[in-house]
């Protein structure tokens, strides 16, 4: 059956421990290798999940201190899933044990193609750990980073509140505190939270590369997911891969809920694209959907089934942004435990769901097109940085200051004017040979990163910053105050929009000139030659009206699109995507194009192609060049 609708991966053995062994030293290995086989006579290559995301009851009970302890200090118990603390070495060996077992037994098989580690680090919030574990490793962490106590004790500021540390041995968790515990304090220990998580995949992924060098390593990532560093994980991966599940997603997002009624059976237009976007980053060009929605799922405050066409759209869509693979969770829906509710491509009883006949029909357009995986490295670089997230966290200033949700307005405002776009980290080789670079609320740039910006060339936005400190390289401003704004405060722009949410008072140097001022006289987006400065949190209005214009200064053209019409550029291919709830007439974007999939009025939830003339024509030329240069 799968291979009848065009699968050619199958994912298995993620939660598997207890099956493995059952009890300490007793391994049961061989209904693992039978499925193995079973799926390489059909024809099928596998992803083996190592199964350290469930560590079995046996092995809890026998070192019951593995537990996390969440921020209350109560134990994460036994019951469920990622009921262990990262910081743990004893738990740490075990996971080396089995995973060596594993890479043993299966490294060879020509079957198994690659490896995921472990599932979905952090979910449920288990990232932090406030663990007699965690305590130690988080002063041997400190220890290594300050050398001594009085380098520390001024690099938090803990004269403050009369918090100065004699020794390593003093420093506690910030957690239990009578009020908010230290800043400073609180930072470093979600690096240092984000850095167990690092090292404790790396452990795995050696083990996997000695046994398996030529299998591929990957992780699954989730999304809106900000409590460790993507980007550092990702460097002992081979592909970043991650969870899309676009009515969950959108379920548990801050939209308000007209915007989730509008959307409700096929998700934000945008949210998935940005994380195909961020992960492609991750993954340095190589990323995959490890799990694709397929139906109603079980975990979201509301689990509405997806519309007509909607799994189509999202295989597309990731295909669009150059994904290697689109895997769907699952193959057959589970009659028992938590999830039986979460819907697959067949029904507990074997008998196909909706799903499964999309994914044939998929896999046959897939086939007709012949499109090969080659995304061009986009003009537009839209920095997203973890630690930015992590002390926008804890250092908000107003309530409602969301980091992520300030990038993803970014992102939405780009997308909606018809822009491909690169989600990357705030590095000198990620902003490189751009054309417009924009780098919202980051915290606190590097003089190495601010060098490089100002050595690119391109057009740059910086919007919503703190006293710019390194970046008056490049822009000339000093931000004398700031505010957070109440819910339903607004700070007008005569004819462009308004701020919501976080306002900045600017002064600005000689060479810098008010571009857009808001109603009270004050300077809201500065602009220094190539370089804006934007002074506040922008409304959607304000968003699209601002972004059009650096986008002009910088040369790029935009399209005019409607609320629910999406375009990605991949390669030669164009592909149109329609989120709306009615037909939309594509005509416009389309031209004299002939379509390979879809048609002119393009059905809701629908996927139109084409091969873009104009690529031909510079490829041509590209190619008169290089011949007449050799």
């Amino acid at each position: 059956m799968m291979k009848g609708i065009g699968l050619s991966f199958v994912r298995i053995g993620e939660f598997a421990w207890s099956r493995l062994e059952p009890s300490e030293g007793a391994y049961r290995f061989e209904w693992l290798s039978l499925a193995i086989e079973a799926l390489d006579r059909a024809g099928l290559k596998v992803v083996l999940g190592t199964p350290t995301a469930t560590p079995p009851k046996w092995l809890v009970d026998k070192m019951p201190e593995m537990a996390a302890l969440d921020a209350d200090g109560r134990p994460r118990r036994f019951g469920s899933r990622r009921h262990y603390c990262f910081s743990h070495e004893g738990y740490a060996q075990e996971c080396e044990r089995i995973v060596e077992l594993l890479a043993r037994a299966f490294g060879g098989h020509p079957a198994v193609a690659a490896w995921q580690t472990d599932n979905e680090y952090g979910c449920h919030d288990t990232v932090l750990s406030y663990s007699p574990a965690a305590l130690q490793a988080f002063r041997r962490w400190c220890e290594a980073k300050y050398r001594s106590i009085e380098t520390l004790n001024e690099a938090w500021g803990n004269v403050f509140w009369s918090m100065d540390y004699r020794s390593f041995d003093e420093i506690e968790l910030p957690n239990l505190t009578v009020t908010e515990a230290n800043p400073s304090h609180l930072m470093d220990f979600q690096r240092f939270s984000s850095d167990q998580v690092v090292a404790f995949n790396r452990r795995q992924a050696q083990i996997i590369r000695r046994h398996a060098p030529d299998a591929t390593i990957l992780h699954n990532f989730m999304g809106a997911f900000v409590d460790f560093d993507h980007y550092a994980l990702s460097d002992d991966l081979d592909v970043a891969a991650w969870d899309s599940y676009p009515l969950g997603f959108l379920e548990r997002s801050s939209h308000d809920d007209a915007f989730k009624l509008r959307y409700m059976r096929v998700g934000d237009p945008d949210f998935q694209a940005f994380h195909h976007d961020h992960y492609r980053a991750c993954g340095r060009g190589r990323w995959q959907v490890m799990e694709q929605q397929p139906g109603p799922v079980n975990w979201a405050p509301w689990n509405p089934a997806p519309a007509k066409g909607a799994v189509r759209l999202w295989t597309f869509e990731a295909f669009a942004a150059g994904a290697e693979t689109v895997s769907y969770f699952r193959w057959r829906q589970a009659p028992f435990a938590q999830e039986q509710m979460h819907e697959a491509l067949l029904l507990p009883n074997a008998a196909p769901n909706d799903a499964y006949h999309d994914v044939a029909r998929i896999s046959e357009e897939l086939a007709m097109l012949d499109a090969r995986v080659e995304t061009a490295r986009a003009e537009v670089a839209l920095v997203f940085d973890y630690e930015s997230a992590w002390a926008w966290r804890i250092e908000p200033q107003g309530r409602d200051f969301s980091y992520f949700d300030l990038v993803m307005g970014f992102y939405r405002a780009l997308r909606r004017a018809g822009l491909s776009v690169d989600v990357v980290p705030p590095t000198a080789a990620a902003i490189a040979d751009r054309t417009l670079i924009l780098v919202p609320a980051l915290f606190a740039p590097s003089h190495d990163f601010a060098e490089a910006l100002a050595q690119s060339g391109a057009t740059i936005l910086l919007p919503a910053d703190l006293p710019p400190g390194v970046l008056r390289r490049i822009i000339d401003i000093r931000v004398r105050r700031v505010e957070s704004l109440r819910p339903g405060a607004r700070i007008t722009l005569s004819g462009h929009g308004a701020f919501l949410r976080w306002r900045e008072f600017l002064a600005l140097g000689e060479s810098v000139a008010p571009e857009f001022t808001s109603e009270d006289g004050e300077t809201a987006l500065a602009r220094s030659e190539n370089v804006f400065y934007l002074a506040g949190w922008p409304d959607e209005e304000l968003l699209n009206n601002m972004l059009r214009h650096v986008a002009h200064v910088a040369g790029i053209s935009t399209l005019d699109l409607t609320e629910d019409i999406r375009v990605r550029d991949n390669g030669a291919m164009r592909y149109i995507f329609n989120y709306g709830a009615a037909s939309t007439d594509i005509s416009a974007l389309v031209g004299e194009e002939t379509l390979l999939i879809g048609e002119r009025l393009l059905e809701p939830c629908g996927v139109a192609v084409f091969r873009r003339r104009d690529c031909f024509q510079r490829a041509a030329q590209n190619t008169s060049q290089d011949a007449t240069t050799k």
